[in-house]
């Protein structure tokens, strides 16, 4: 960062930009979320076309970068184009700005269209309104508002618009970073407005499969009950909850780690004693964690419990076999984001009015993939305090109007402090 800083009157004419531009940026939105994304199944390829149709409507034409499909077929999904806009200034810092399109299905229970984008009350309605179409439109115009300045720049910004999150985000910036297509100097990922995200909990991710003995349900003995072990199994998963209420983290927003088990299925008839039963769970690990001492105690805890499982007289021992799914490790804190915080802390506090926390998260975030290949950066974004406030991943997600408003302000003002040429 440059030792001088902008002058006031360049940040209000930011400012007024994105006030003049507004209705542009909501009607940019509705059209992201008009085309659906539901992740499985995960066809986004059209939605990064379009998406590329309408920035390049803007000024800001999209490099189109399509991860093979067999990559994408052996992650679970159907197909994926990542999108890169490079606006290169001059020399200096290059900082990136990702969010991703990708969303989890709509579900049940809405009360207004999942991919409408309708208007309501102060608030935008629609499935990945607050994560993270609403940032694709904040980024965007936020680039748009620095460039209508006029002034010297030095430095790029890059928009990483990506489509592999909800399934941990290797194809989408972990896949650009490994391709050698990108290497930020800083970034800044999708997020919520009130707080700046500094650190978030890894996830790992187990696929478990008992395998029992099929039986008719009138002789029971005669087979090995496989959701009977399951439960066995399961009673000495869930007791570890106990056990990490006692690791604490240090990261202020951070508690401590914990066990779901998200999916269990198995049998084939009512009548029938279960044979086989597949269970998925999901650790969530703090930041202090090793994530492989992690992954090794939930394997002793799953070998133990089926070992000690007593089949009936006859029958054979449980089969068990475990298979990762997803590791995610921990972003913790970074030295190097400092510029993002303390830009994002000063101009979210004059804009919000109230103070800017630094803080952690428990979820996990594609961030993680930057931070892993020596680039630091932040959670900063449009949207309320917490994300059950948003209803994201629930019916009726939505976003406020002001919070997008005012979040594409702050964006638009880091971005000139970082790349201000004085």
């Amino acid at each position: 960062m440059t030792a001088s800083t902008p002058h006031n009157d360049l940040y209000e004419r930011l400012d007024a930009w994105v006030d003049a531009h507004f209705d542009e940026e909501l009607r940019f939105l509705q059209q992201l979320v008009q085309v659906p994304t539901d992740t499985p199944p995960g066809n986004n390829a059209p939605h990064a076309e379009r998406t590329a149709e309408l920035l390049a409507a803007i000024g800001l034409p999209a490099e189109h970068h399509a991860v093979p499909p067999a990559e994408v077929r052996a992650a679970g999904m159907e197909s994926i184009t990542n999108l890169i806009v490079r606006r290169c200034y001059a020399q200096g810092p290059t900082i990136a700005l990702n969010a991703h399109g990708d969303v989890v299905p709509p579900g049940d229970g809405w009360m207004h269209t999942p991919y409408g984008g309708e208007i309501v009350d102060g608030k935008i309605y629609g499935r990945a309104t607050a994560v993270s179409k609403g940032d694709m439109a904040s980024f965007a115009f936020a680039v748009r508002a620095l460039e209508s300045l006029g002034v010297l720049l030095q430095g790029s910004v890059e928009l990483h618009f990506t489509y592999d999150e909800e399934y941990g985000g290797e194809l989408g910036p972990g896949w650009l970073l490994k391709q050698g297509l990108t290497r930020p100097d800083m970034m800044i990922a999708a997020g919520f407005s009130y707080q700046v995200v500094v650190a978030h909990n890894g996830c790992l991710q187990l696929e478990v499969t008992v395998q029992g003995d099929m039986a008719h349900a009138a002789i029971p003995d005669s087979g090995t009950d496989a959701l009977q072990g399951t439960v066995h199994i399961l009673n000495a998963l869930y007791a570890l909850n106990g056990d990490y209420l006692q690791l604490s983290s240090k990261v202020p927003g951070i508690s401590h780690p914990y066990l779901n088990v998200g999916i269990i299925q198995g049998g084939t008839h009512t009548n029938v004693v279960p044979g086989k039963v597949v269970l998925k769970l999901d650790r969530r690990m703090i930041p202090e964690e090793d994530p492989m001492e992690v992954e090794a105690s939930l394997r002793r805890t799953i070998a133990e419990a089926a070992t000690s499982f007593k089949p009936p007289r006859g029958g054979h021992d449980l089969q068990v076999a475990v298979r990762r799914l997803l590791l995610a490790r921990a972003m913790p804190p970074q030295a190097g984001n400092k510029p993002l915080v303390d830009a994002i802390q000063r101009h979210g506090q004059e804009l919000f009015g109230e103070p800017i926390p630094a803080m952690g998260t428990p979820l996990y975030t594609d961030v993680r993939l930057y931070a892993e290949h020596g680039i630091p950066g932040v959670i900063y974004g449009a949207g309320p305090r917490t994300v059950r406030e948003s209803n994201a991943k629930r019916a009726d997600e939505h976003l406020s109007l002001e919070d997008l408003r005012r979040a594409t302000q702050v964006v638009a003002r880091t971005l000139l402090d970082l790349l201000w040429a004085g």
